[in-house]
């Protein structure tokens, strides 16, 4: 490569390569159920803050970051449905870094467009959140992925209350580690920004990641318009080799078509499990359950779900209950924010099977009092 400035070109950890890995896998299939569809006359995706597209790993390699392997994947598209319109909105504040992105992007063609700027990325999204509302059977993925830890909540309302999606990258290294710590105005005011909250009202929260988690989830809720209008949320973690959590992956739409296929997406990307942190074989080592039958069981990590867990999930859920129909639990899997049921029914089943001896028929199961 090229001699490039590094405050171009970024330096991408493994967690921030399976960043890009999650984004694309997801656009890949998102893509495609949308256009297949005839109502649908075309998507947009929206970067606001893409950087230059442009990293090297800790080796050295360069390494195609969002933009990059979304255009990709989306020209293809293009071509695939040449009667459906396709647009990318793709933003930095750096003129250099759009520079360098627009010599590594593909062509363009006649119905795949981009829109590129350079401009604050929070400004964008107010200029275009009210006018993509007034578009009709388009439908957007909006990736919000601050390099600092703030969220403009008010450049992203407007997203949450049209047909669409969100993902927001939810940087929770910089909360959950320093907030005790913090001095200055400024930093006191990311937080409060991100949080809408007082800074003294947040110091409770501490290393509390399900605090910070639950307040976002909270402010998303607020601002997804209607309260009777059903809106799914649910957050991934990423964790770096270290095993430090870094940030959570928030994806937000009304579509429970759209957050059943980001979770059966997520738990593929991660390796058949709900987030990158390795549990070191934990989740199999078996421990007594004192809090309930004195049985055994394995070891549950909250930031880490296996197949496993979704098995004791329903187990817990329907424990001596006959001829459950299979689509009501694939139902109440499709409604939580974590556990998929799309990509692993027949693991789960399996499990049930064998784990606590259940019995499966072609359209239901029957579930032990164990």
């Amino acid at each position: 490569m090229a001699h490039v400035s590094s405050s171009v070109i970024g330096e991408a950890r493994p967690h921030t390569i399976k960043k890009f890995e999650l984004v694309e896998a997801y656009i890949k299939s998102w893509a495609q159920k949308l256009l297949q569809n005839p109502a649908c006359k075309g998507i947009i995706f929206i970067d606001c803050m893409c950087n230059s597209g442009v990293y090297v790993d800790d080796t050295g390699n360069e390494v195609l970051g969002t933009p990059i392997r979304v255009a990709k994947i989306l020209r293809d598209a293009a071509g695939q449905y040449p009667h459906k319109k396709i647009h990318m909105y793709l933003n930095d504040n750096d003129s250099n870094k759009i520079e360098l992105l627009k010599q590594k992007l593909p062509s363009e063609k006649n119905n795949f467009v981009y829109h590129i700027s350079v401009r604050d990325g929070n400004d964008l999204l107010k200029n275009i959140g009210s006018q993509l509302s007034k578009v009709s059977n388009f439908h957007f993925f909006l990736f919000y992925d601050p390099f600092e830890a703030i969220i403009d909540w008010e450049a992203l309302a407007p997203f949450f209350r049209t047909w669409g999606e969100v993902l927001i990258n939810h940087m929770l290294y910089d909360s959950i580690r320093a907030i005790k710590q913090v001095k200055s105005q400024a930093a006191i005011k990311k937080y409060e920004a991100t949080y809408l909250s007082d800074f003294e009202d947040l110091l409770p929260c501490g290393s509390d990641k399900t605090a910070y988690e639950k307040r976002v989830e909270q402010i998303i809720t607020m601002l997804k318009g209607s309260a009777n209008r059903k809106y799914y949320i649910g957050a991934f973690p990423l964790f770096n080799t270290r095993n430090s959590l870094m940030y959570d992956l928030v994806h937000c739409t009304s579509n429970i078509a759209g957050f059943r296929l980001y979770k059966k997406t997520a738990w593929k990307v991660f390796g058949d499990k709900s987030s990158t942190k390795n549990t070191h074989g934990q989740e199999i080592q078996l421990m007594f359950d004192l809090e309930q039958r004195g049985s055994l069981c394995t070891k549950v990590d909250e930031c880490c779900y296996y197949v496993k867990d979704i098995v004791d999930y329903l187990q817990e859920q329907y424990r001596g209950r006959k001829a459950v129909p299979l689509e009501e639990l694939w139902a109440l899997l499709d409604n939580h924010p974590v556990f998929p049921a799309d990509g692993y029914r027949n693991e789960i089943k399996t499990g049930l099977k064998e784990d606590y001896g259940a019995t499966i028929s072609t359209k239901s199961i029957s579930f032990t009092d164990r």
